[in-house]
């Protein structure tokens, strides 16, 4: 027998007892589960769905006694206990792959059964991303005391956020992230000591008040919180928190807060969290100076300040992280720095050399200015991606900059001065290999031309190219097109003198963008063939000088959603098979020679909400199916030989409308009354047609012209809309003013009737043109409720009457018509109206005043420009007024009080006579004397 020594014994008991826990443990997954729980998950099962119906969704497992194997449900290997059910949806999280009607069919939907409280140790759910169509969350979760971990995360709850939740006292893992609840207190947050990570993204809570801070401060192990887009105000932030006990923290993620002030006070003490690694204060819009205690925060290695309103030199912030040193030299972990969309002025700080652990900067939307970036840049060996764009830099880029950035994929730069200036000039040797190799490149407003840059040619790994009004005069090298042409996606190249053949003659796989607008490019559309760019959801060639026919074949580029082929000279019938698009946005070929009818196919793809195919030569009818493509915004058909009625189902069917322009067309008929219900309609051009009967009387219902109302909103198109008005074309962008213009046209048609008064309820109306038509009557004197107005034109009618006095109050108007009717009477004086002139009013026969040359009655021509008409006449109306009522008061008061009085009081009228018959006997006495003395004397 062998003697073993007491630690042999004690190895070998443990491992007799690993042997007996292995063999009790059986080996991966239990073949079955008790019996008790996997009833309780049919019943679960039975609330639940696949939206999709297919045998291949989630629950299709969940059959036979094996509970413990089927899909999202994990068992203890001992026990046989259901611990885990991880239902979230499996669609992929990324938005570089996301479809929506793929991820919508893979969603739970239903209801959350009870049978869950059977599951007694049940430590994980995850029921994200799924679709629970509103219903409150089940206060039966609170019992479901073993939880550990519970992710609700867009599963689309509504209502309060049970307090019961409280009761989980085990509870290490909470995550409602937009899951369309509120609360109106977090003082269930207390009875978690053990919380560890919270999310609250997009929890509603504004009727928290201050409270919501301190409840979250009751948690002495929070590691990770999230409360961004809480519709947290700067009401909400207590003006000092004296201790903050989550010292622990490493996240804290408070974006998307509208708190407008300044650097919340409490958020100073964030000093005391030695921990902490990633900040997220963005779109908050904090203002003022960033406190250089940020710096203080030595593990920070995410610190994300963008979108807010802070000012001053970046000196300032840099200056902080002095204090984490190591050895006497500055040390920092920082690897991301987001300071985009700011107001930090003043040149590029030479001490970002000392964050040598920088992946990731991003100064991009600020108003830098001065010198370019200094050289020590280029010691960045680290960063990754580089945004400098959209600043006011000045300089000269050299290779010095960019000498040891070997890791860097992302490079943005550029000025925010749309003209190209020398102010910032990238400026290399032709032998220049750079040490990196960009998977992007954006360079903007930045000299770089006028040869297409030889560095650029050695990046063949190039997924995203914008190089915008760089001075190119170059055409495009096919060799580095070629190598770039099996990854790339997006090809942008606008406003360059770029020239020669399309190159559509490559292979693009993967390709979704080409926007090679404002250029010199020439030939045909015929090399663009679908199987070549099978991915091409965007295809902008506008401003170039293409011709030809637009092939059938575009049609088939099914993901096509934008298509501007606006000022070129295609020519010829546009495609009939619009019903291929099934996802199309905006389609412009405005300003061609296309002709024939607009195809009625158009109207099949329901996604369409910009169409302009103004100034071109089509003809015929506007196509009926047009009222199905219900999310139209825009709709330009002005410019063309179009005839027939304004159709009615535009005001009844496009309720979404913004923008209409019929002008300069053939249409006939009356306006119709349902355009009265296009309640987001900024722009109404329907002049030069033939359109007669009368203004509808319901123009008031224009909601948009009375009140600022939500737009509808596209900003991934520059789009260009021409508007008559102030007696000139005036082009306008979307990405500018196009959403503050607001106009009437419904000039050179045969309209006839009074100009209906409900019009002076269009406050916000900027141009009303009702020219060249048979409008008769007097203008409406409530038009001075038309204070936004700056064009107003009513010329070539056969109105009368006087201009109304009220329009001297229009301050904004600029250009104003009224000539050629029959007005009459003086015409109103005012500082804006004082400069315009005579044309303003000719041919008016009744019509006299300044500026014409007509007198009026009394006008005093010596004195009449001394002062302003206005104050003048009108001082002169009401002294004459004042005169007259005067006298006439004088007289009755002056009559009646002696007559008045007389004939009622009998003794003072005696008295009265009595008086007269002395004084006459007086008088003749006086005059007896007088002529006897003088008959004695002579």
């Amino acid at each position: 027998m062998v003697n073993l020594n007491p630690i042999s014994h004690l190895i070998l008991h443990l491992l007799l007892l690993l042997f007996l826990a292995s063999s009790g443990s059986g080996h991966g997954v239990p073949s079955s589960c008790l019996e008790e729980e996997r009833q309780a998950l049919l019943s679960f099962k039975h609330d639940l769905a696949d939206r999709s119906g297919r045998p291949s969704g989630r629950l299709s497992s969940w059959v036979g006694h094996a509970c413990c194997q089927w899909q999202g449900i994990s068992c203890n290997n001992r026990t046989g206990h259901v611990e885990k059910m991880d239902l979230r949806n499996t669609y992929p999280d990324t938005y570089q792959v996301w479809n929506y009607t793929e991820y919508n069919q893979s969603v739970l939907v239903g209801k959350i059964n009870p049978s869950l409280l059977r599951l007694k140790h049940l430590s994980y759910l995850d029921l994200s991303q799924n679709d629970f169509q509103r219903v409150h969350i089940p206060k039966f979760i609170g019992q479901l005391k073993s939880l550990r971990y519970l992710n609700l995360s867009y599963s689309y709850f509504a209502g309060e956020i049970p307090s019961f939740l409280g009761n989980l006292s085990n509870l290490n893992y909470l995550d409602l992230k937009s899951s369309r609840v509120s609360s109106k207190n977090l003082n269930w947050l207390s009875h978690l000591s053990s919380l560890k990570y919270l999310n609250l993204g997009g929890v509603n809570l504004t009727r928290t008040g201050v409270s919501w801070l301190h409840d979250v401060n009751m948690l002495p192990s929070l590691l990770e919180l999230h409360l961004s887009d809480c519709q947290i105000d700067g009401n909400q932030l207590p003006l000092s928190l004296p201790t903050i006990n989550f010292t622990s923290l490493s996240v804290l993620d408070m974006s998307f807060n509208f708190i407008n002030s300044p650097f919340p006070t409490w958020l100073l003490n964030l000093t005391s969290l030695k921990s902490l690694e990633h900040l997220d204060l963005s779109y908050m819009y904090l203002q003022g100076q960033i406190p250089q205690v940020i710096g203080h925060l030595c593990k920070l290695k995410m610190l994300h300040l963008g979108a807010n309103q802070f000012s001053g030199g970046l000196q300032e912030i840099l200056s902080g992280f002095s204090n984490c040193r190591d050895n006497g030299g500055m040390v920092s972990e920082l690897q991301h720095l987001d300071l985009s969309h700011n107001s930090f002025s003043g040149s590029f700080p030479e001490s970002f050399r000392h964050l040598s652990s920088l992946k990731t900067l991003d100064l991009s939307y600020n108003r830098m200015n001065g010198a370019i970036i200094p050289q020590d840049l280029g010691q960045l060996s680290q960063l990754v991606y580089l945004d400098l764009s959209q600043n006011s830099w000045e300089g000269i880029l050299t290779e010095a900059h960019f000498m040891n950035l070997t890791r860097l994929e992302t490079f943005r730069i550029g000025t925010d001065r749309p003209a190209l200036s020398s102010s910032l000039i990238f400026n290399v040797t032709d032998d220049w290999v750079p040490p990196f190799n960009l998977r992007e490149v954006y360079i903007q407003n930045c000299r770089v031309g006028p040869a297409f840059p030889v560095w650029l040619r050695s990046q063949t790994q190039l997924v995203d190219v914008l190089l915008d009004n760089t001075g190119i005069s170059d055409r495009i090298p096919e060799e580095w097109l070629l190598k770039i042409s099996s990854q790339v996606k997006s090809l942008h190249l606008p406003n360059n003198d770029i020239g020669g053949k399309l190159p559509f003659h490559f292979k693009f796989p993967n390709l979704t963008v080409i926007d090679l607008r404002h250029s010199q490019f020439e030939g045909t559309l015929q090399q663009l063939l679908p199987t070549n760019v099978p991915l091409l959801e965007k295809l902008d060639l506008s401003d170039n000088h293409l011709e030809g026919t637009i092939p059938p074949s575009i049609c088939q580029l099914q993901h096509m959603r934008i298509l501007s082929l606006r000022n070129n000279q295609f020519s010829g019938e546009f495609p009939q098979e619009w019903s291929l698009w099934s996802e199309i946005y905006a389609v412009d070929v405005s300003n061609n020679n296309l002709s024939g009818k607009i195809p009625i196919s158009m109207g099949i793809p329901s996604s369409l909400k910009i169409l302009k195919m103004n100034n071109n030569l089509f003809g015929g009818e506007i196509p009926s199916s047009l009222q199905n493509c219900s999310f139209l915004v825009d709709i330009d058909l002005s410019g063309n030989k179009l005839t027939g009625r304004i159709p009615i189902w535009i005001g009844s069917k496009l309720s979404q409308l913004e923008y209409l322009l019929l002008r300069l067309n053939f249409l006939s008929g009356n306006i119709p009354q349902q355009l009265c219900n296009l309640q987001n309609l900024h722009i109404l051009d329907l002049g030069h047609n033939n359109i007669s009967g009368t203004i509808p009387t319901c123009l008031s219902n224009l909601t948009a012209l009375q009140y600022e109302v939500g737009g509808i909103g596209y900003n991934d198109y520059d789009e260009l809309t021409t508007v008559f008005m102030k007696g000139t074309e005036l082009e306008y962008s979307i990405d500018h003013t196009l959403y503050f213009v607001t106009s009437i046209d419904f000039s050179s048609n045969n309209l006839e009737g009074e100009i209906p008064e409900d019009i002076s309820s269009l406050v916000r109306l900027g141009s009303l043109n009702l020219s060249r038509n048979q409008l008769i009557g007097k203008i409406p004197w409530k038009f001075s409720n038309l204070t936004n107005l700056e064009t107003l034109d009513l010329s070539h009618n056969h109105l009368s009457g006087e201009i109304p006095q009220s329009f001297s109050s229009l301050t904004s108007l600029s250009h104003l018509n009224l000539s050629y009717n029959n007005l009459s009477g003086r015409i109103p004086s005012g500082f804006q109206l004082q400069t315009l002139d005579n044309s303003s009013y000719v041919e008016n026969p009744s019509l006299c005043g300044f500026p014409l040359s007509t007198k009026c009655q009394g006008d005093d021509t010596q004195t009449k420009q001394t002062f302003p008409r206005g104050d003048s006449e009108d001082e002169d109306g009401n002294g004459k007024l004042g005169f007259y009522i005067s006298m006439v008061l004088g007289f009755v008061i002056g009559f009646w009080g002696v007559c008045g009085t007389l004939l009622i009081k009998k003794s003072w009228r005696y008295a009265y006579f009595q008086f007269f018959d002395d004084t006459k006997d007086k008088i003749a006495l006086a005059i007896a004397l007088k002529v006897g003395c003088l008959q004695r004397r002579f």
